[in-house]
């Protein structure tokens, strides 16, 4: 599972499709916008924002991360990865099915 804030809904919208059209990642949630507040260049930002949970595979994680920085606005976007401690083996086996490998085969994880 990858996190990743957009600033609006338009980017939010975008970055979902590619990365589900380029299966990249089997979906993408987009979460209703909330208020982010963080440091940056020394100041206190504040800034609404759109949460992305993006489901994929660990294998495609460093090509994930690139075109994320490539499709993403923000100078440096959050993206983290968090591990997945246990899921439905179905679901599991679903999003495996629905993501190339990084060889560019499906289901290959």
């Amino acid at each position: 599972m990858v996190v990743c804030n957009a600033p609006d809904q338009p980017v939010a919208e975008r970055i979902a499709a590619a990365l589900v059209d380029e299966r990249l990642a089997a979906c993408v949630n987009i979460l209703a916008p909330c208020r982010s507040v963080y440091r940056w260049q020394d100041q206190v930002e504040r800034a609404e924002e759109i949460p992305l949970l993006i489901k994929t595979r660990r294998d495609v994680y460093d090509r994930l991360e690139w075109r994320l920085t490539q499709l993403h606005p923000y100078q440096v976007p959050e993206i983290v990865a968090l591990p997945l401690a246990r899921g439905l083996p179905a679901y599991l086996t679903w999003v495996s099915d629905s993501v190339l490998s990084s060889g560019g085969e499906r289901g290959a994880s």
